[in-house]
């Protein structure tokens, strides 16, 4: 911090919300909102640009999303603070945050100032979590989809055929069969369509 003040990234691709958001931590006497990007694969650079103390990161962006920016960041600058932010309240996201090396993680209709008292938190040490969020992360039980198996699905969710997924990920059409069989009878659901959707709403993709 240069100055007392908390420099702040700021990653949200909607510009109303980003603009919104940056005004309202602008409001306080010591954070400052020092860079803004629209995309996930802009944070890196933007954070190394201008030595921030944390950021905050939306979930859906283009580019990467949050939860991929923040493992990025974790593993490049392991000393910046990690918020992230999400519209979807769902209990695998947060793990999935807390796994990439998230500090904090909100909803964002929070309060503004209870936005900023995280910021100021974990700067602190502290982890903060929206605790409606924490319960049912632990009422939802652990991902039980592999890191293939979800890679399988998230390239499944167009609706490309088997051959298709097999050429796009390298793999055979009977090893992308067997993926998609997996998951869905981990999930306990009749399709390939089923699991997708089971597993977005659960946040495990």
């Amino acid at each position: 911090m240069s100055g007392g003040m908390i420099k702040v990234l700021l990653a949200e691709d909607q510009s109303m919300v980003r603009e919104a958001l940056a005004a309202l931590l602008g409001l306080e006497d010591d954070i400052e909102v020092v860079a803004q990007v629209a995309r996930g694969d802009e944070v890196l650079a933007a954070a190394r640009a201008h030595d921030v103390d944390v950021a905050l990161l939306d979930i859906e962006m283009p580019g990467a999303t949050g939860i991929e920016a923040a493992a990025q960041l974790h593993r490049e600058l392991p000393k910046l603070k990690l918020v992230v932010l999400t519209t979807f309240g769902r209990p695998g996201y947060l793990r999935s945050a807390m796994e990439a090396g998230a500090d904090a993680f909100l909803v964002k209709d929070a309060p503004a100032a209870q936005l900023a008292e995280a910021v100021r938190k974990v700067l602190a040490g502290e982890r903060v979590i929206d605790p409606t969020l924490a319960a049912a992360a632990l009422a939802g039980g652990a991902n039980p989809l592999t890191d293939r198996e979800r890679e399988v699905l998230r390239a499944a969710a167009d609706g490309s055929t088997n051959a298709e997924l097999a050429a796009a990920l390298h793999l055979s059409q009977g090893t992308v069969r067997n993926y998609l069989s997996t998951a869905i009878q981990k999930l306990a659901v009749r399709n390939r369509a089923e699991a997708v959707r089971t597993a977005r709403e659960k946040g495990w993709l």
